[in-house]
Order: structure tokens, then C-alpha cells, then sequence
């Protein structure tokens, strides 16, 4: 945890426990006003004052003790991102509350911008209306995560011949087309002039205003990338592409847009481009007000994305968000249209449920969390829920959690009453892009085990 002048606190996404804000030590530096008699009120106020931005951001504040001695703690979710807070006794803004990701590198967003290009995915940063953020650009969403996605659309979309009709104006020798009477008539008492028409004639052709907004928007993503705000690595693995598109647009004047119309004509690729564009542009237009970023999506895809890459070397079959959809012509309003497991993978007859919870569970083995205990239990429930699909006697299910290390533990549940089982493997996932080898030789060595053979 760590505080700055304009930051209220930082903590890592699936924190379970922040470590304690006295009530004594906030009131010293930051609750001025409060008398020190009702520092559990004003605690309690400081919660009620700033319920909206906890709760957009997954955080979940704690208080503990009573009168003088009283303290707060947060617990943080699968959000990153960032909250302006206000003060108990004025109101006023004290500073943001920050969550940043788990991260190994010195970068906090270096890790993660490996797997996005691995699994050709996207952060998608999520904002609401809110004071103007005291952190400023320190603690921004990390626009160069979009900014490298919109290049490799952009290098994609140049190597297409991507024409569009265009009105432009020249000058012809015969009043053919549209013709500028006006501009004809100010120039015709000239000799010279009374054979040019200026007219106006649609042509086909690469230069239209579309590839010149996108050009304009390459040059927002190419600042972003060149600032150092980016991490060198990441500079010097898009360099070469940086210099491609830089030749390849250099005819193109950039025009100043903010936003690009998509029209479902469009080609995939434009549509693309363009929709990548238009998360760009959201991003200038966002800065500097409260944000957050779902990272239990990149999760599940870095499992999925581990587990298809087992299953094409050890020859099985995954299937990634495989609907189990209901069969039923009455039914009440609240049932599930269908159930959808993170995966499943099939090796000859049998078969293996995969879910991925982006849960802090192996982060904190020894817990007796009464929270942790409870989403356990609904994890549990749900994975079991997906195995009793299985037609066998002995059934297989995995619950993945992210991890510090790759670590795997198994339980046997038995019904004594039939002499069914299910055999219930708990996963341990680093979600880092270097673990990628290692992860596929762990799970073949000790995962994948059917029918006493090993995978």
C-alpha cells in the first residue's frame, strides 16, 4: 500500500485485506475537521460520502473497532482502475484511490500488454461521470494498450487497396460534371480563362477523408507509444511498424475527428480499424475522470488460450465457452437460457470441465475469509454443476485461479449412495506471458491424466 499526495491509496487488484487506516492517524492528516470523539462516524460518513466510486471500482471498505480506536480496511476485486474520494467533514476531494494490477515487471501494464498481443484481445476500459482525477496522468488508463492494438489494425488495413469515392475539383477544358458557374463567371473576362471550367467530378481513390481521420488518429497513437509513459520494450518490439505505416500514410493529411462513423458496409478490416480508432479517441476524451478495467476477461482467455495449445499437442479436442443451452418450452422468467463453461475438453470418451475465476483464493492459502469461504462455495457449485453433464461414473472438473507459482491440488468428491465421483482439480496460473512453456509441460505432467495414462 502506498500514499502520495494526490493519492488517497494504492493497492493491488485481489487484495482481501488492505493493511488498517487508523481513524487517529487519518484524522491528524487528512479528516481535519472531525472531532476525534466521533471518528467512527465520520469513518462510517467517509463510506456513505464515497459509496458510488467503491462500488464502481469492486472495492469493499471495512470498519473495525469502536471509538477512538477505530480503523478502515478494503478489500479489491477484478477491477484496475482509479477513484476521485471525498472528505467526511467538507466534502471536499482528498485524493484517488487507486487499484493497479498484479504485476512482475517494473511496468505495471508490461506484463499484460504481452498476453493482450498474444491472445489478439483488449482491455476495455470502462468511465463515469466524476471529479477531475488528482493524479492526473500518472494513473490514467494505459492508453499505449489501445494504441498498439489500433497500429496492428492499421498495418492490416495497409495492406488492403482501400478506395473510396471522393468529390474533388479541377479545372477541364469542357463544362462537363458539375460545373462552379460562380468561380467560371468571377474568372471568364480573362481570354485565357473562357475555356477553364472548374467542376466538380466523384473519382475512386485511396486519398479520401476516412484514411485521412485514421491517419490523424495514427498520429495520437504514435505519440502515445514514442512517450515515456511506454514501457522500451514494447517501443522497440512496434518500432519497424511505427516507420511501415509512417511511409505508407506520408501523402495522407491528417484531419482532426472525434469519432469515425462505422457503416455495417464496411469491410471487416475497415470496421476494425475503425472501431479501434474510436476506443482511441474515447481514451483523449476521458482522461482525467474515474475509470476502471475487467481483467477476469484476459484471464479466462489465457486459460483458454493454454489449454487449446495442450489439446492440439496431446491430440484432444477444447471447446471455449461451449453452450449447454436448455430444452424446455415453460419455463420461468428468472431461468438461465443456457449454462456456459469457461471450456471443455474431450479426449477420446472422456471429458474435462474447465472454469477460470479471477479470484484471490491461492494468493491467500492460509484466509479463514468468511468472503473467500462463500465464493468458494458458488465456484464449487457451479464447476460440479457443469461435470454432472458427463455420462460417466467417474467425472473431471478443473477450477483455475490465478497464482504466484503453477500448483495444482486434487479432491475426490464420492457418492457412497451409487459409487459416483468427481474428481475436482484446483489450478494455480500465473497470468504472465513468460509462464506460457512451463505452463504447457505442467499441465500434460500432471493434469491430463485419462484413464491412468498419462496425457
Amino acid at each position: 500500500m502506498k500514499k502520495f499526495n494526490d493519492i488517497f491509496c494504492e493497492l493491488p487488484c485481489l487484495t482481501e485485506q488492505s493493511k488498517l487506516f487508523s481513524g487517529l492517524e487519518l484524522q491528524k492528516k487528512i479528516f481535519k475537521k472531525v472531532d476525534k470523539f466521533y471518528l467512527a462516524q465520520a469513518l462510517q460518513k467517509f463510506v456513505n460520502y464515497n459509496a458510488k466510486s467503491f462500488e464502481f471500482l469492486g472495492i469493499t471498505p471495512s470498519i473495525v473497532g469502536i471509538d477512538q480506536d477505530v480503523s478502515i480496511c478494503f478489500r479489491t476485486s477484478e477491477f484496475v482502475g482509479t477513484v476521485p474520494l471525498r472528505a467526511p467533514d467538507t466534502g471536499k476531494q482528498i485524493g484517488d484511490f487507486v487499484v493497479v494490477p498484479r504485476f512482475i515487471a517494473r511496468d505495471r501494464y508490461a506484463d499484460y500488454v504481452e498476453i493482450l498481443n498474444l491472445l489478439d484481445n483488449q482491455i476495455e476500459a470502462q468511465f463515469i461521470e466524476s471529479l477531475p482525477l488528482k493524479s492526473g496522468y500518472h494513473f490514467r488508463p494505459p492508453l499505449y494498450l489501445e494504441a498498439v492494438k489500433f497500429v496492428d489494425y492499421l498495418t492490416e488495413l495497409s495492406k488492403t487497396h482501400w478506395q473510396k469515392f471522393s468529390r474533388i475539383e479541377k479545372i477541364a477544358q469542357a463544362p462537363v460534371g458539375q460545373v462552379n458557374w460562380n468561380k467560371y463567371i468571377a474568372n471568364q473576362f480573362k481570354v485565357e480563362n473562357q475555356q477553364r471550367y472548374p467542376v466538380t467530378t466523384n473519382v475512386m481513390t485511396v486519398f479520401h477523408a476516412e484514411y485521412a481521420q485514421l491517419a490523424y488518429v495514427f498520429g495520437l497513437c504514435k505519440n502515445e507509444i514514442n512517450s515515456p509513459r511506454t514501457p522500451v520494450s514494447l517501443k522497440l518490439r512496434i518500432k519497424r511498424k511505427l516507420e511501415v505505416l509512417e511511409e505508407k500514410l506520408y501523402f495522407h493529411r491528417p484531419i482532426k475527428t472525434d469519432r469515425l462513423i462505422e457503416r455495417p458496409s464496411d469491410l471487416p478490416i475497415v470496421n476494425g480499424c475503425k472501431q479501434q480508432a474510436n476506443r482511441v479517441l474515447s481514451y483523449q476524451a476521458n482522461i482525467g475522470t474515474a475509470w476502471r478495467a475487467d481483467f477476469s476477461d484476459v484471464f479466462e482467455k489465457f486459460v483458454q488460450h493454454l489449454f487449446i495449445a495442450v489439446a492440439k499437442q496431446i491430440g484432444g479436442s477444447f471447446f471455449a465457452n461451449f453452450r449447454i443451452n436448455r430444452d424446455s418450452q415453460r419455463h420461468y422468467t428468472w431461468e438461465l437460457h443456457h449454462l456456459e463453461p469457461d471450456g471443455i475438453f474431450k479426449k477420446n470418451d472422456s471429458l474435462l470441465y474447465i472454469d477460470a475465476k479471477y479470484k484471490s483464493h491461492l494468493l491467500n492459502r492460509t484466509s479463514g475469509s468468511e468472503q473467500l469461504k462463500t465464493d468458494y462455495r458458488h465456484d464449487l457449485h457451479q464447476v460440479l454443476g457443469y461435470a454432472s453433464f458427463d455420462t460417466c461414473s467417474e467425472k473431471q472438473a478443473i477450477l483455475c485461479y490465478p497464482s504466484n507459482q503453477l500448483e495444482v491440488t486434487e479432491t475426490v468428491y464420492l457418492n457412497r449412495i451409487n459409487q459416483t465421483e468427481i474428481r475436482l482439480k484446483i489450478l494455480g496460473i500465473p497470468l504472465r506471458a513468460d509462464v506460457i512453456s512451463e505452463a504447457k509441460r505442467f499441465l500434460i505432467e500432471n493434469v491430463f491424466r485419462f484413464e491412468g495414462e498419462s496425457a
